[in-house]
């Protein structure tokens, strides 16, 4: 499943059920190595964790070591799966790119109400970063921990210095790991950074918040949505009237033909309608919710199925749709399409 805009129900599908998968098996069973590794220090029983009710066993060295044990096997796995499956794919949305630290200073002052926000795309720089920061980590504490689990093999001999320097390294990672999760966090405590939780669960995320905070990543999207609409077979309205570039129009003149001008229709601006003789009178409503040219497309789609209707041109920027009734449909029929389209007339 590939992110996309779904406009009836207006969020993004921002992450895919294998996406989702990985975040939480990683989530978990970092947590669990944490927790885990500091008991095996042992800690619990002189901070009296043992004494909270089902947390007894959390003295015990050899439990712990079991349960670091099977947790680091499937940390392990979803750092392997995820460089492999993310490499074939090419995904390279989480890897830093250049500006990042300065865009990433930018965007913290501006949560303070200092300076404006950098433009974002999917992930945010300071995402990248923390991806960058974590994974790196995360790296290490694999290979310091695959060193002390190979030193207690009876047929393997490491040279003390090494296994003293890897538990070293392997205990400063697990207490930097841990800050790292706890900035993570710390994220949320402003309040312009919580609308991405929702998406950690049901991998979809708000189509307003997107446009807000994300727009390098909806003009990617919507760009997209706009091809394979187009290819799909529907219809585009004028240049002039959709707001499409000159350039893409040419483009586009070789598979779609534009829609008639006809006298009656409203003027390329997306005015008010005019009635000039002979011609029927173009009706004008005021519609709310659309914001992109896929809501161009698909009030006019919802229009144009109805009897009469022709010579559709909406202006955006207005909230407007204009239209010729040629042969009188009802006007509860037209506001119908219109709102089972996924956007509601306003009332003149």
């Amino acid at each position: 499943m590939e992110e996309k805009i779904l406009y009836q129900e207006k969020v993004v599908l921002r992450h895919s059920p294998i996406e989702l998968t990985e975040h939480w098996l990683m989530a978990i069973s970092g947590l669990v190595l944490l927790f885990s590794g500091f008991g095996e220090l042992p800690m619990y029983k002189r901070y009296m964790v043992t004494q909270i009710p089902g947390l007894s066993w959390a003295g015990d060295f050899f439990i712990n070591l079991k349960i670091h044990y099977l947790a680091a096997i499937v940390f392990l796995s979803v750092m392997v799966f995820h460089a492999l499956y993310h490499g074939m794919l090419k995904h390279q949305g989480l890897l830093p790119k250049k500006g990042d630290v300065k865009n990433s200073t930018l965007t913290i002052l501006s949560m303070l109400g200092f300076g404006k926000e950098p433009k974002a795309d999917k992930y945010l720089p300071e995402q990248r970063l923390a991806y960058a920061y974590l994974g790196g980590i995360g790296l290490i504490l694999v290979i310091t921990g695959l060193v002390k689990v190979v030193k207690n093999l009876p047929t393997v001999y490491l040279p003390p210095g090494v296994i003293t320097g890897a538990t070293l390294i392997h205990t400063f990672g697990t207490i930097f790991f841990l800050a790292g999760v706890l900035a993570h966090l710390a994220a949320l405590i402003f309040k312009v950074n919580r609308p991405m939780v929702k998406p950690i669960f049901t991998g979809k995320m708000n189509l307003d918040y997107v446009q807000r905070r994300h727009p390098l990543w909806y003009e990617r999207l919507e760009k997209r949505s706009l091809v394979e609409v187009s290819g799909a077979g529907e219809s585009l309205l004028p240049a002039q009237e959709a707001g499409i570039d000159k350039e893409q129009e040419k483009e586009e003149k070789q598979e779609i033909t534009p829609q008639p001008e006809t006298a009656g229709s409203s003027d390329p601006a997306g005015g008010k309608a005019e009635e000039k003789e002979g011609a029927e009178m173009v009706t004008t409503l005021k519609v709310k919710g659309m914001s992109c040219q896929h809501c161009v497309m698909a009030v006019t789609k919802a229009l144009s199925q109805l009897d009469g209707i022709q010579n559709i041109a909406i202006n955006l920027a207005k909230g407007e749709v204009s239209f010729q009734n040629s042969k009188g449909a009802a006007a509860d029929r037209i506001k119908e399409a219109i709102e089972k389209a996924g956007y509601r007339v306003v009332p003149e």
